[in-house]
Parts: C-alpha cells; structure tokens; sequence
C-alpha cells in the first residue's frame, strides 16, 4: 500500500531528526530534548492514525497544534545554540512541508465536510 506523502515526510524528518535530539546535552536532553522527541513521534502515530479515523478534521486540526509547538521547540533548541542554523533551517523546512500538506488536508476535509451539509434533502417520502 502506497504510504501518504505527509506521513512519509515525518518518517523521514525523525530519522533525521531524532539522531540529533539524542546527542543534547543532558542538562536540555531530558527536558526540551524528551518532549520534542515525544512531540515528533506523536506527529507520526497521529497522521496515521488520521488515516483511518472517521472525524479526520479534529484529529488534523489538533496535529496541526502539535506542528506549531514542534516548531516552537525546535526554534528554542536554536535559541539555547543546541542546533546549528542550518540544521534549524532544514528542520524548519521540513516542518513546513509538512504543515503544508497538513494544511491542505485540513482544507480539503472542510470542503467535504460543508459540501455533505449544503446536500439538497431529498423530498420524497
């Protein structure tokens, strides 16, 4: 089964990402480290699970959530110099290629969601 290409970016952001996260210093490891770490793979288990959920758009608006504190986090981690700038600007990247495929699931599931209700109610009875 093709994987959608949203979830294949996360898979592919932690690989990268995670590696990074790992070699904090203990003193941010187990703080900012542990919950950004957390926050990623919560991303991941969440797109997938919003594959197969039947309210996708409350599940997708609430990743959307976790992607701005992701970003949020990963921004302080460049703050604290514990990510170099570029490392900072290809996870920003990432996560903004992400949150635009978010973004436009989101978009997508409104519109399904207004056109079912704007459905002419059939009269016969």
């Amino acid at each position: 089964m093709q994987e959608l290409s949203i979830v294949q970016k996360t898979h592919d952001f932690i690989k990268w990402y995670i590696p990074i996260l790992n070699r904090l210093p203990k003193d941010h490891k187990f703080q900012l480290g542990s919950r950004t770490i957390e926050r990623t793979y919560e991303l991941l288990e969440g797109l997938i699970e919003a594959k197969y959920a039947k309210n996708k758009l409350a599940k997708l608006e609430d990743l959307n959530i976790s992607l701005s504190v992701l970003r949020h986090q990963t921004r302080l981690l460049h703050e604290f110099s514990l990510i170099s700038l570029q490392r900072y600007e290809y996870a920003n990247r990432s996560m903004q290629e992400i949150g635009n495929e978010l973004g436009g699931w989101i978009e997508q599931r409104k519109r399904s969601e207004y056109e079912a209700i704007r459905k002419p109610i059939p009269t016969n009875y």
